[in-house]
C-alpha cells in the first residue's frame, strides 16, 4: 500500500504524538510545521502544568490517557508520583466512589482513601478539613515539551521533518482535494494529507476550509506560590516533584509541586473566552502567544480555598501567574475526524495533554487504516447537529463546560442553555401535560408527564410496587415514569418519536447502495421494514437502522444522528442516489400497548388487523384527514405502529389519536418507561450498549446480518474474525430497590470483570435490569455484583429477552 504525503500543522503535543505514531507505521514521508520555534512553540503544550488523570466517565477518554501514559512513561517523559482527588463534601466523597467505579469499569488502578491516609499521601493537607479521598498510583505529571521533543526525534529518524517558523495560511487543495499548505513565507508543502494539530487556532484554520470546528479557546488561571519550606528538599531539581497531583473540585483547584513551590489552577474564575483577533496584540508582553496577563482579582477566592487547605501556605504568596489559553468544547469532548467537503483534510483539536498520545494513535488509525481501535463517536467531528454549529451555541456551551469541569455531572442532567432549539409539533400538548424534558441533539424529549401522577395510586392498589431511590438515582427522575411503562404494558401509550433521525433515500440506485451499506437484506417487497446495521471497514457497528422500501426506489431510513449522514454521504455514489435528512420536516407518534390496534383501527383509512398489516411492515394511509406511513415495528416490545406525519399536520395527528384514545385510557409517556421498556425486550442502544468496538455478535445483534448477501460493507472483517472475549449480557438485580446508571464496574467471585453500559427499572418484573459487557464464558444464571456508589447489588445473568421471550405481544 502507497502511503500518504502527510502535513501536520502544529508541532504541540498532539502534532509530534502523530508524527511518531504515523512513522512507526511505516508512514515517513511526513511534514510538522509550527507558527512558533521547536518545540517551546508558543501554544497549549508549552505552558501546560502535565496534570494526568486517567479517570473519567467516559471510556474512550480514560483510553486515550491511559495509553497516553504509558508511552510518555517509556519516553522517560512521565513522572509516575500518584494522583490524589480529595473530597470535603459528602457529595464529593459519594462522587469518588463513583470515580472508582469508573476507573474499575475501565482498568484503571485506584483505591479510596480515609483522611489519615490522604495525609500521608500529600502531608500539606489539613486532614480536618478532608473526608476522604480517591489516589489513583499511575497517574501523574507528563513533561509535554520534552515529550513533544522525544516523539519529534524518533519521527525524525523514521523520515519526518519539523519546520518552526512556518506559519500556515492556506490550505491548498484542486478538484475537491487536499494537495497541501501555503505557508506566510511563500513556501508551499505538497500533500496528500493535511491535519490541523493547532490547537486553539485550530477553529480559525477550519474556518478557511469552510469547516466549523467547535471550539472556544479560554483563558485558565495557574499560579506559582513563593518558596515554601515543607517542600524544601536536599539537592533538588527546581521543578521536582514527588507528592502526587492534587485535586481539590469541591472548590474548582488542582495543585503540583514545582522544587520548593506550588503550582496552582484554578477553573472556579468566569469563563473568559479569548478574541482571536487581538491576541498577539493582548499576549505582546508575556511569554508566548498562548499567556495572557494574570487577572488577581479573580484568584483572590482560590488563594483563599488553598490557604484554607494546606496550611502551609499561609505564610507564602503568589509570586507569579497567567491566564493560559486551553480549547474547550461544547461537550467537553475532543473534536477529530476528516472534512466530509474536503477529502484529505483532518482535524484533532481541542485535544488536553492528558489524552494526547491516544488521540495521536486513534488517528494515525484512522488515515491509514480506514478506522481507529478505540472507538471515537464521542469526539467526532461531524457528531454535532446544526444548531450546535452555529457560534452562539458552541460559545454559551463551551463557556458552560469551562464552569462545570470539576462540577458533579449527574448522568440525566442536560444543558439549561440554549433550551428549546428543537420541539417536535406535539410541544405544546405536552407542556399542558406537565412534560418535563430531557434534551439530546438538541431537541427536547419529554421523560414523563405530571398528568401521570394518579396513576401511582391506581397502580399501587393492584400491586405495582414503586420502590424507594437512593438521592442521586432519584434526580432527572419520577417514579410516574414506572407508572407510564406499566400502563403501556396494560393498556396504551403515545410516544413521541419524532426526535428518531429520519432520512429518506431515494433514486435508481438507492436498493443498491443500501445494499452495499447495510448488513441486511434491504431488497424485499415495497412495504418492507427490515432491521439492519452499518458496519466499518473493521467490522464494528457504527450505527443500527431500521429500513422501510415506500417504493421501488424509495426508502425511508431510521438514523440514530448526524454520524450516520456522514457516513453514509461519504459513501454515496456519484449519481443515482438522493439522500436527504427529513427529521425536521416530519413527525412521528409511536402508539404502543396491548388497546393500540382499539386506538387507531377506528381513526385509520386502512385496514390494520393482523391479518392485513403484518409485523414489520409500512403503509400509507390516513388517520382521520391526515396523510400519514405507518410502519408495524416496535422498541418496546408491544403492539403498535410508529406513524409519521409531516410536521404541518402534526399538532392534528396528536389531538386525533389522543382523543381517540380516551374511550382505552391511552395516556403520553416519556422516555425513562421508554427506556425501561426496551431493556425489558432485549433492545440495544447504539452509543451506549454498543460502538464500533463491537462487532454484531458479541453484541447480541448478529441476526441483523444477512448470512445470504454476497458482500456488504465490513463482511469481510467478519468473516475473519475471532471468537469473542466478551459479550454484551443482560442481568436482573436481586433486590426490587436496586438501582444502577450505567458505568458500573461488574464483578465475578470478587474480581471486576465487566461494566454496565444501560439500566432502567421493570415494571414488569419488578427489578431492575441492565446490559452488561461480560467474559464469554459468564452465562445465563451466573451470579455477579454490580459496585453502585458506596454499595453495591448482587444480580443474575438473565436470558433474553428478560419479557416475553417468545415475542407473543408484539405480534398480536
Amino acid at each position: 500500500m502507497t502511503q500518504p504525503k502527510v502535513v501536520i500543522i502544529g508541532a504541540g503535543i498532539v502534532g509530534t504524538s502523530l508524527a511518531d505514531e504515523l512513522t512507526t507505521r511505516g508512514c515517513t514521508d511526513v511534514t510538522v510545521l509550527d507558527r512558533g520555534s521547536m518545540f517551546t512553540t508558543g501554544g497549549s503544550t508549552s505552558h501546560a502544568p502535565g496534570l494526568v488523570f486517567q479517570t473519567n466517565g467516559s471510556k474512550t477518554m480514560s483510553e486515550f490517557a491511559r495509553y497516553t501514559v504509558e508511552k510518555f512513561v517509556g519516553l522517560g517523559a512521565f513522572n509516575q508520583l500518584g494522583g490524589l482527588e480529595i473530597a470535603t463534601t459528602e457529595a464529593r466523597l459519594t462522587d469518588l466512589h463513583r470515580r472508582l467505579g469508573w476507573a474499575q469499569s475501565w482498568g484503571i488502578p485506584g483505591e479510596l482513601v480515609n483522611p489519615a491516609q490522604c495525609r500521608e499521601l500529600h502531608p500539606l493537607l489539613d486532614v480536618d478539613r478532608v473526608l476522604g479521598g480517591f489516589h489513583t498510583p499511575t497517574d501523574g505529571l507528563a513533561k509535554a515539551v520534552l515529550a513533544a521533543t522525544a516523539q519529534a526525534d524518533r519521527a525524525t529518524s523514521l523520515g519526518a521533518r519539523f519546520l518552526g517558523d512556518q506559519e500556515v495560511v492556506e490550505v491548498l487543495q484542486r478538484g475537491g482535494r487536499v494537495t497541501g499548505v501555503r505557508t506566510a513565507a511563500g513556501d508551499e508543502f505538497a500533500a496528500d494529507v493535511v491535519v490541523s494539530a493547532a490547537g486553539f487556532w485550530g477553529a480559525q484554520l477550519g474556518a478557511t476550509v469552510g469547516l466549523t470546528v467547535p471550539l472556544v479557546p479560554m483563558a485558565h488561571q495557574f499560579a506559582k506560590t513563593g518558596q515554601l519550606a515543607e517542600l524544601r528538599r536536599d539537592g533538588q531539581a527546581p521543578d521536582a516533584a514527588v507528592l502526587p497531583i492534587l485535586r481539590y473540585q469541591d472548590k474548582d483547584l488542582y495543585y503540583r509541586e514545582y522544587g520548593d513551590r506550588l503550582g496552582i489552577g484554578y477553573y472556579g474564575h468566569r469563563p473568559m473566552p479569548v478574541d482571536m483577533a487581538t491576541l498577539l496584540t493582548d499576549t505582546a508582553g508575556e511569554a508566548m502567544p498562548s499567556m495572557l496577563p494574570f487577572t488577581e482579582d479573580d484568584f483572590a477566592p482560590a488563594w483563599t480555598a488553598s490557604t484554607d487547605l494546606l496550611p502551609a501556605l499561609g505564610d507564602s504568596k503568589v509570586e507569579e501567574g497567567f491566564n493560559g489559553i486551553f480549547s474547550f468544547t461544547p461537550d467537553g469532548m475532543s473534536i477529530m475526524g476528516e472534512h466530509r467537503d474536503l477529502p484529505g483534510f483532518w482535524v484533532a483539536e481541542a485535544v488536553w495533554v492528558t489524552h494526547s498520545a491516544g488521540v495521536a494513535k486513534a488517528m494515525a488509525e484512522w488515515i491509514l487504516d480506514g478506522a481507529p481501535s478505540v472507538d471515537v463517536h464521542e469526539c467526532d467531528l461531524y457528531r454535532f447537529e446544526e444548531p450546535a454549529k452555529s457560534p452562539e451555541f458552541i460559545l454559551t456551551t463551551s463557556s458552560q463546560a469551562f464552569v462545570e469541569v470539576y462540577d458533579i455531572i449527574h448522568p440525566h442532567e442536560y444543558r439549561r442553555e440554549p433550551r428549546d432549539l428543537r420541539v417536535s409539533p406535539f410541544h405544546a400538548r405536552q407542556r399542558e401535560l406537565g412534560a418535563f424534558f430531557f434534551e439530546g441533539g438538541c431537541w427536547e424529549r419529554p421523560a414523563w408527564y405530571e398528568a401521570n401522577a394518579p396513576l401511582i395510586a391506581e397502580l399501587s392498589a393492584d400491586g405495582v410496587a414503586f420502590p424507594e431511590r437512593d438521592d442521586w438515582s432519584n434526580r432527572f427522575y419520577s417514579p410516574i415514569s414506572i407508572a407510564e411503562a406499566r400502563w403501556t404494558r396494560q393498556h396504551v401509550a403515545l410516544y413521541d418519536m419524532t426526535p428518531l433521525t429520519r432520512y429518506e433515500v431515494s433514486g435508481p440506485g438507492a436498493c443498491e447502495f443500501l445494499q452495499r451499506m447495510t448488513t441486511n437484506n434491504v431488497d424485499k417487497s415495497v412495504g418492507s421494514v427490515t432491521y439492519t446495521l452499518l458496519l466499518d471497514e473493521t467490522g464494528g457497528v457504527r450505527s443500527d437502522l431500521t429500513v422501510a422500501r415506500l417504493a421501488a426506489d424509495l426508502y425511508q431510513v431510521g438514523a440514530n444522528g448526524p454520524l450516520d449522514m456522514d457516513w453514509l454521504t461519504r459513501h454515496l455514489p456519484e449519481s443515482g442516489v438522493t439522500l436527504r435528512d427529513i427529521t425536521g420536516g416530519t413527525c412521528c407518534i409511536g402508539v404502543w400497548g396491548p388497546r393500540a390496534r382499539d386506538l387507531v383501527a377506528p381513526v385509520c383509512a386502512a385496514d390494520i388487523s393482523h391479518g392485513a398489516f403484518g409485523y414489520f411492515r409500512a403503509i400509507r394511509t390516513f388517520i382521520g384527514s391526515v396523510p400519514v406511513t405507518m410502519m408495524r415495528v416496535s422498541y418496546v416490545g408491544e403492539l403498535g405502529w410508529e406513524i409519521y406525519a409531516s410536521a404541518e399536520h402534526g399538532a392534528k395527528l396528536w389531538d386525533l389519536l389522543f382523543e381517540a384514545g380516551r374511550e382505552h385510557r391511552a395516556i403520553a409517556a416519556g422516555r425513562i418507561a421508554f427506556n425501561s421498556l426496551r431493556l425489558e425486550k432485549g433492545y440495544r442502544s447504539w452509543g451506549t450498549d454498543m460502538t464500533a468496538e463491537h462487532h454484531p455478535g458479541p453484541a447480541g445483534v448478529g441476526f441483523a446480518v444477512s448470512k445470504k448477501k454476497a458482500d456488504f460493507l465490513g463482511k469481510a472483517a467478519l468473516d475473519g474474525a475471532a471468537e469473542p472475549s466478551k459479550v454484551l449480557r443482560s442481568i436482573v438485580f436481586d433486590a426490587p430497590d436496586a438501582v444502577v446508571l450505567g458505568k458500573e464496574p461488574v464483578s465475578v467471585d470478587g474480581v471486576v470483570v465487566g461494566y454496565v453500559t444501560s439500566a432502567g427499572y421493570s415494571a414488569t418484573i419488578g427489578r431492575t435490569i441492565a446490559y452488561a459487557w461480560l467474559p464469554a464464558g459468564v452465562g445465563v444464571g451466573d451470579a455477579v455484583n454490580v459496585a453502585y456508589l458506596t454499595t453495591s447489588h448482587t444480580a443474575t445473568v438473565h436470558a433474553e429477552p428478560v419479557v416475553d421471550p417468545d415475542m407473543t405481544l408484539i405480534r398480536r
